[in-house]
């Protein structure tokens, strides 16, 4: 049987994350990082811990809001810019994305249209990282990246991965052991990319119960092991194990000749 509880983070695991931040920046030979700031959990704990790692004179957030950001998220970075001391700049993804949609035709879906957002984002955060002489910190988490719920050379593509190994559920525990705002740590997750989307919303569950059953499959627990644990039909643990399998594309750059996916 699995664990009921995932393994809690500790002050160790935030400077773990720390010196691989410092140490990444100093292989790269990067004079700091830039990170897309939503105003949301992750991109949060990322900009604090390279705040703590590089200090904030070396750490470079955009904010970069379309027609469907609510106001809180403008209050919500800046305060944060400012909390932190780190630079920062609000860049309107609005015009592009428009210009994007119009080429393709229009009649998008909201899905479509929030890939394009993630896309543009991904083409300003790499154009300002190369004015600047530095590496892009990505904000994705381990339960993003087992469900493949992030943008394929969207918010996908960075340089280094903090968050990589951690669960959403354990990054809202990082982040109240390195000081991330309350009111940041209690906002309902969202990718931001159409007016009223929400994570759980659209993945039809918790992160709390998803995180769960992602764990009990990196333990290599059998579908009817996790089920019994968390209280579900098997049926629903069989298809989220499907929809893992089928996100490793999105895992890789690109198909080889010659190597399986």
């Amino acid at each position: 049987m699995i664990p009921d509880r995932l393994p809690r983070i500790t002050e160790d695991d935030a400077n773990e994350l720390r010196h691989f931040i410092k140490d990444y920046v100093a292989l790269s030979g990067g004079e700091g990082v830039v990170i897309g700031q939503s105003g949301g959990i992750d991109s949060a704990v990322v900009t604090k811990l390279a705040v703590d790692a590089l200090g904030p004179e070396r750490v470079h957030t955009i904010f970069m809001p379309s027609d469907v950001t609510p106001e809180a998220d403008y209050v919500a970075t800046e305060s944060m810019a400012k909390l932190w001391g780190t630079g920062y700049e609000v860049l309107n993804i609005r015009d592009p994305v428009n210009a994007m949609e119009s080429l393709l035709g229009g009649n998008l879906s909201n899905l479509d249209k929030g890939n394009i957002a993630a896309r543009c984002r991904m083409t300003i955060l790499y154009g300002r990282a190369k004015s600047m002489n530095r590496i892009v910190l990505g904000t994705t988490n381990q339960s993003e990246l087992m469900m493949g719920y992030f943008t394929k050379f969207g918010d996908g593509a960075c340089d280094a991965l903090p968050l990589v190994n951690i669960y959403k559920t354990n990054v809202r525990q990082l982040a109240k052991i390195i000081g991330v705002p309350d009111d940041i740590i209690a906002k309902p997750p969202t990718a931001g990319l159409w007016e009223g989307q929400t994570d759980e919303e659209e993945m039809g569950i918790t992160y709390l119960l998803l995180d769960h059953i992602l764990y009990g499959f990196e333990q290599e627990r059998t579908d009817r092991e996790i089920a019994q644990v968390v209280g579900l039909p098997v049926e629903n643990i069989q298809g989220l194990r499907k929809r893992v399998e089928s996100m490793k594309h999105k895992r890789l750059l690109a198909a080889r000749p010659g190597r399986s996916i």
